[in-house]
């Protein structure tokens, strides 16, 4: 009997396992498949931000060493051999994972966990045996798989999703993408520095459409500088295949057919919460829209069974299922945990960086909030001149009446790592003066955060 089984292993199904662990539970995990990590450690975050970092390096050599004065000849990639790197970084991390429920002495179980009743779950094995194990508590954190669209029916062979795209064994001449969100871009901004001609075809009228307009009106820029076709404002009817070759048919917002060409068709229109065959129908919970409904304690329908990451309400990131994971274990340990979801930060990791936090500049002309707003371009940076990186801007938001911090959104080099400052000063309710006055580091990327706040708090940065 466990004091608590937790049914997947991914980032937000791990970290609960750990925090239980910590919190002196008799704990269990079920995977169904054979490493832990789940979508993000396996087919998702890591081996999508180590094909980011070795092509940027690739284009880096090809594009950018000369202004350094580095001449390179002779370059050329080797996609295996960069495969491999990125299989040998997902095999560290999930070793990773699976050395920390030893050393947390969590019982892994590995198969398709489903609930029997509220206290019992079965796991069907991949050799065909089930076993079955006993549960006071139960974390549902299975996650998520990638969605489609009508008329669009993914083989996995020509019609791709993100797990098949980071494992081709060839580069291709060309690909088409449906869908300006993160996953299309970044896997977009892989393929086109290998040098595939990559059209991304959006229905929205912009890319990044969940994040602050700014931020992807700027990165379009950026990105069609470097390759990549845009069409937004395209309904995608159908795709069908021809041997080695994809059709995508769409229309355009005059309404006119229009077709897409590629090699493949990558398919990024979002994510869908797996839930299949997990046995929620004998214990009385019903999906809503896909998503298993919870109170604001995590807690599902049935007492003592919750629910957190992609299977739930909320963004789908792997950061925000850690910190559920871990408030659910504190709040089953009798603590008060605490989760700020507006000071959850989204990240988009093509170069530049893309991240935000807090209330887009849409939000709060919505909520008809009074706000100032201060930007501060990367142009204007001296670190950023040094380092032939000027793309990008840091755009604060802060209410108009007392200065405090509402959102802040960001594009640039090194932003997933610069949004933290942001989180923080959401996180304590900061005003955008504090943080003017805080010293930050001469010459470094973190200025443009001071300046930004000084832009919003007095219209006065020094450096513009």
């Amino acid at each position: 009997m466990y004091d608590v089984t937790i049914i997947g292993s991914g980032p937000g199904g791990y970290v609960a396992a750990i925090r239980c662990a910590q919190l002196g539970m008799k704990t269990a995990i079920i995977e169904r498949y054979s490493t832990l990590g789940g979508t993000c450690l396996n087919v998702g975050c890591i081996p999508s931000k180590a094909l980011l970092d070795s092509t940027e390096h690739y284009h880096l050599a090809k594009h950018s060493f000369d202004v350094h004065g580095i001449e390179v000849s002779g370059l050329k990639v080797d996609l295996a051999r960069m495969m491999q790197r990125k299989n040998e970084v997902v095999q560290q991390t999930c070793d990773g994972v699976q050395y920390l429920m030893k050393k947390n002495k969590i019982d892994v179980y590995h198969g398709h966990g489903s609930f029997v009743n509220a206290h019992a779950i079965e796991i069907a094995k991949t050799d065909g045996t089930k076993d079955s194990l006993e549960t006071d508590k139960t974390i549902i954190a299975t996650g998520s798989k990638p969605s489609s669209i009508p008329g669009v029916e993914i083989d996995k062979q020509r019609i791709i999703t993100s797990t098949e795209a980071l494992t081709l064994e060839k580069i291709p001449e060309e690909m088409v993408i449906i869908g300006g969100g993160v996953i299309g871009l970044e896997l977009g901004q892989v393929y086109a520095r290998l040098g595939t001609k990559v059209r991304v075809i959006e229905y929205l009228n912009s890319i990044l459409p969940t994040m602050d307009r700014a931020l992807g009106k700027e990165l379009q820029r950026v990105l069609k500088k470097g390759g990549m076709e845009f069409y937004l404002s395209h309904t995608v009817k159908n795709a069908t295949v021809q041997g080695e070759k994809v059709t995508v048919i769409a229309d355009n917002k005059k309404g006119e057919e229009v077709s897409f060409s590629g090699d493949y068709c990558l398919v990024a229109v979002g994510r869908r919460p797996y839930t299949d065959k997990l046995g929620l129908e004998n214990i009385g919970i019903q999906t809503e829209k896909g998503q298993i409904p919870v109170n604001d304690h995590l807690e599902t329908s049935v007492p003592g069974i919750y629910a957190i990451g992609d299977v739930i309400r909320g963004a789908m990131l792997a950061h925000k299922a850690e910190e559920e994971g871990v408030y659910v274990a504190e709040y089953m340990a009798g603590q008060r945990p605490h989760i700020n979801y507006l000071a959850i930060p989204g990240v988009v990791y093509t170069w530049p960086e893309v991240a935000s936090v807090g209330h887009t500049e849409e939000e709060l002309k919505d909520k008809g909030l009074a706000y100032k707003s201060g930007s501060f371009p990367f142009k204007a940076l001296g670190r950023a001149r040094a380092a032939n990186e000027t793309d990008g801007f840091i755009k604060v938001l802060a209410d108009k009446e007392t200065d405090e911090i509402l959102g802040v959104h960001m594009i640039g080099a090194r932003i997933a790592d610069l949004i933290a400052e942001a989180v923080v000063a959401l996180e304590y309710r900061a005003s955008a003066e504090d943080i003017a006055r805080i010293s930050h580091a001469h010459p470094t990327f973190t200025e443009a955060m001071k300046e930004a706040c000084l832009a919003a708090t007095e219209k006065r940065p020094i450096h513009l």
